[in-house]
């Protein structure tokens, strides 16, 4: 993998949250121990504080390796434009989960999977071969567990174990030929049921064969440290929160906190576009043009403020059923661009201001589009876009390159995903775009509103 020099948009930022309980309350989902949320503002992952004091128990799961398993992800779908069956995804995430810091700067990879213990070795839930077939339906939590301790175990010993060397690079080049999962587990590694005697044996073995790399002579480079200013410290729970998502309940609670922070630090820029933000999430358009207007004064450089005014000049408009001025709106876009040229976010936005007005998107927004979903090919949202836009342009090959697995979507999602791969690899751009047009997952039966962003 390369290591690009990343712009701030670029960046994984972190929000270290006190403990296990504040998790569940501030994410507001039950029983979470942390998340990675890729999406066009920016990539965030929220943890629990680390343990200073080895409270965290040997077979706990506990804030690192969480947070490791959520990189993982970022890792895999930032450098990964491939099939991936879920299996070796989330075993991937839980192989380098236990990655080790050593004192002397090296890391060490391969480390047991203490926090799957009782899984794996409790029987199997998950039969092996439904597992490999990676087809699967609704899985209960037993199953669930049995994914990713199983999926950690076969990861580590197709990677360790001598006699598999290659085996496991064989199954995935044919599943890029379209090759059924199934069918490429049997070509590439033999007997299945071979395999899971061998695995049942492998997790009874005293030691496991781990990989230490030794700290490069470079070093990790420079790392700067800057304390908060007050207004940014006292805002952090806004900024987190509107960075999280909110829905129509959250929303006015959150804005009306960073009205308040507002109130206290007029001159702060970076609280005056947190608090845009927030007024436009709670639909209150004419004070979040105003907050962006003057966090722009204060710094002409604050692309996020240019872009938290266009949608709120978009928002605005519509909701007074006016014209939308798509003039000065792409104007702002264009100018948070050139500020941040590799910045996803008004890229997306200038995209689609184009068929919002209801006109054909310009060569250049095209390219932007395209370019934005190769700089976070994580969120989604981008790629489903970028994957449209190419098939209407007959651009088949990159429009298969385009569209890959999100590690964690739903079976029915990953089934339209499949539909979708295999109509493009047939050449029927039509057939793929009217799956992407009823793609949609709605697994969970829950009628609550999706997080604004």
């Amino acid at each position: 993998m390369t290591d690009p020099a990343l712009s701030d948009a670029g960046r994984v930022k972190i929000y270290v949250v006190s403990d296990y309980d504040n998790i569940d309350r501030f994410l507001g989902i039950a029983n979470v121990r942390g998340m990675y949320v890729p999406q066009t503002s920016g990539l965030i992952a929220f943890v629990p504080k680390m343990s200073r004091d080895k409270g965290e128990i040997f077979f706990e799961l506990n804030s690192q390796i969480i947070f490791f398993h959520e990189y993982a992800h970022h890792l895999q779908l930032q450098n990964t434009s491939a099939v991936i069956p879920r299996w070796l995804v989330e075993g991937t995430a839980e192989f380098f989960s236990t990655a080790g810091i050593e004192k002397d700067g090296s890391i060490r990879f391969g480390a047991p999977a203490n926090h799957r213990a009782s899984t794996l070795l409790s029987g199997h839930n998950l039969p092996f071969k439904t597992m490999l077939e990676d087809n699967y339906s609704k899985l209960n939590d037993e199953q669930s567990d049995d994914l990713y301790g199983r999926g950690w175990l076969l990861t580590h010993y197709l990677t360790f174990e001598p006699t598999r060397r290659g085996q496991l690079d064989t199954y995935l080049k044919a599943l890029q030929k379209g090759q059924p999962a199934l069918a490429a587990a049997q070509a590439a590694f033999g007997n299945i049921d071979q395999l899971e005697r061998d695995l049942d044996a492998y997790v009874k073995r005293r030691r496991l064969t781990t990989l230490v790399v030794p700290r490069p002579a470079a070093g990790a480079g420079a790392i700067a440290i800057r304390q908060m200013q007050p207004g940014e410290a006292a805002n952090m729970t806004v900024r987190a929160r509107s960075n999280r998502g909110v829905n129509t309940k959250t929303a006015p609670g959150v804005a009306a906190e960073a009205r308040k922070i507002a109130g206290q630090y007029p001159n702060d820029p970076a609280v005056m576009t947190a608090h845009a933000e927030a007024e436009r999430d709670a639909n209150q358009y004419a004070a979040a043009i105003a907050a962006s207007t003057k966090a722009i004064a204060l710094d002409p450089t604050n692309n996020k403020a240019l872009i938290f005014k266009a949608r709120a000049l978009k928002e605005d408009a519509e909701a007074r059923k006016a014209k939308v001025n798509w003039t000065d709106i792409r104007a702002l876009l264009i100018k948070a661009n050139r500020l941040d040229p590799d910045d996803p976010e008004p890229l997306m936005y200038y995209y689609l201001s184009y068929p919002e007005a209801g006109d054909n998107p310009s060569r250049n927004a095209v390219t932007g589009l395209i370019y934005a979903a190769d700089l976070v090919p994580q969120v989604d949202e981008l790629r489903f876009l970028a994957t449209q836009q190419l098939l209407f342009d007959k651009d088949l090959p990159r429009a298969l390159q385009m569209y890959a697995y999100d590690p964690h979507q739903s079976e029915r999602s990953r089934e339209q995903a499949r539909r979708v791969m295999a109509a493009i690899a047939a050449g029927n751009s039509r057939q793929a775009l009217d799956l992407l047009g009823n793609s949609g997952d709605d697994d969970s039966g829950e009628a609550t509103e999706p997080p604004r962003r």
